[in-house]
């Protein structure tokens, strides 16, 4: 396999060994944001000086015998509302230019460069995270590596398309509704978001406070699993990070799925998805020998509960700016925020209850599952400005329906792992495996086996 579709931990192996230089990696990287990040619009900024300086004292620490971190020279990018000292945060908005630099990077991107991992550059997203296909207004869409005619995904789109293009081999993104998982689906990626609050979002512009999500794409498990192990942990940035013990997920890849109990869930997600969704989920729950029994989850109300707290929350995140500069935002977010501004107080707070009702229901089914498979997304990605989806003989809103599979899990802060699959018209479709709260070991090590037993793999562009 070229340099440019090494994993991150194979890619650090080869420059630990000397087998490849970090100068090398980050400037063919860097080379890859300037063509096709540009053709893909994916990149916001890049940072050629930073990074090549920084990969040069890689290669010096290597020379000398220095011991070098676990992505010592691994060019890795992130979703433009991470902080990163230095740059203004955009957040995809055209509101945010207006701000100073960040003064610090966020605590995420602190970690995996303390690891030794090089940035190379910022991606492009929805406006403020708002959105399943990455069409911004302001900066132009992000496209898919695999049919530039067709969306990346969103709101972390320029993440997927990084990654998958063969930029980067790691990327950072955030998940309030799906804005990881609907990427990971549509360019072919491993996708994971973990429980809410298990990585810390300090540093990170917020969309909605009680749903926002840190999670990352990648080529392999292993990279997931190593991404995971260096980045979770409390940090009093973030008020809800958890204090829970670490864990090393990596060292237990191989232990296969065990006495891992897997179900599948039926009714809700099983409806209004295309043949090749459902198909992906059969053949994942088939190769890791899921239960018969079929498990039952209604979801509906739970979508419709995130929806609301989504938009209240989230327009009170913007209340001045929507009041005194309308027409600087990209006018479908606008629109979303102004009407999640107009919800009464009443709605809200049943949304909340709702969602308390519909964490109790979960907690019940994985008394007695460890990992729930559900599609990630109804269909492979639609056209750059596609409005309706047929899936049989109905019509769909494809941008919101984007994220029907997706939403109803992070509105109760379940990790979730995406395992990329390959349809038979060639375009990717993911798999969900969905697990219990702080559940990421068991959903790696399923993910890992569909990996060995080549069920799933990460699909490259052709070309």
């Amino acid at each position: 396999m070229s340099m440019q579709w090494l994993d991150a931990c194979g890619t650090a192996l080869a420059i630990r060994s000397g087998d490849l230089s970090a100068v090398e990696v980050v400037a063919a990287s860097l080379r890859s944001a300037a063509t096709v990040g540009a053709s893909l619009n994916c990149y916001t900024a890049t940072f050629e000086e930073a990074a090549l300086s920084q990969a040069q004292r890689v290669d010096t620490a290597r020379k000398a015998g220095t011991p070098l971190g676990p992505l010592a020279g691994v060019p890795v990018a992130v979703k433009n509302l991470f902080d990163v000292a230095g740059l203004v945060t955009l957040a995809g908005s055209a509101i945010n230019r207006e701000n100073p630099a960040a003064t610090e990077d966020a605590t995420a991107l602190r970690r995996l460069r303390e690891a030794g991992a090089v940035l190379t550059g910022a991606l492009g997203m929805d406006e403020y995270a708002y959105g399943f296909t990455s069409e911004n207004t302001h900066y132009g869409p992000v496209r898919n590596p695999h049919d530039p005619s067709r969306t990346a995904g969103g709101s972390s789109g320029g993440s997927g398309a990084a990654v998958a293009g063969g930029c980067v081999p790691l990327a950072l993104g955030t998940d309030t509704n799906g804005s990881v998982r609907v990427p990971a689906s549509l360019c072919g990626l491993f996708g994971l978001k973990p429980t809410y609050g298990r990585v810390s979002r300090g540093g990170t512009a917020p969309f909605v406070p009680s749903l926002d999500h840190v999670g990352w794409l990648t080529r392999s498990v292993r990279d997931a699993a190593l991404a995971f192990d260096l980045m979770h942990g409390h940090d009093p940035r973030d008020p809800v990070c958890s204090r829970r013990a670490l864990e090393k997920t990596q060292a237990l890849l191989e232990d296969g799925i065990g006495d891992l109990r897997i179900g599948t869930a039926v009714d809700y997600f099983q409806a209004e998805a295309t043949p090749a969704a459902l198909d992906a989920t059969q053949e994942v729950a088939l190769a890791l020998g899921a239960s018969s029994e079929q498990i039952v989850v209604d979801a509906a109300q739970a979508r419709q509960a995130a929806m609301i707290v989504s938009a209240v929350e989230g327009s009170a995140m913007h209340f001045d700016n929507l009041r005194k500069r309308p027409a600087d935002f990209d006018p479908m977010t606008r629109d979303r925020f102004l009407a999640g501004a107009l919800v009464p107080a009443e709605i809200y707070v049943r949304a909340q209850m709702f969602r308390l009702a519909f964490r109790e229901a979960l907690q019940r089914v994985f008394s007695h599952v460890d990992v729930l498979i559900a599609p990630a997304t109804p269909m492979v990605a639609p056209r750059i400005g596609q409005e309706i989806i047929e899936i049989g003989a109905k019509t769909y809103p494809s941008r919101a329906h984007l994220g029907r599979f997706t939403q109803p899990i992070s509105f109760v802060g379940l990790p979730v792992m995406v395992v990329p699959m390959r349809t038979a018209g060639g375009l990717p479709i993911g798999v969900q495996l969905i697990g219990a709260p702080f559940g990421e070991a068991a959903l790696l090590r399923a993910a890992r086996l569909l990996e060995a037993q080549q069920v799933v793999e990460v699909i490259r562009p052709k070309g």
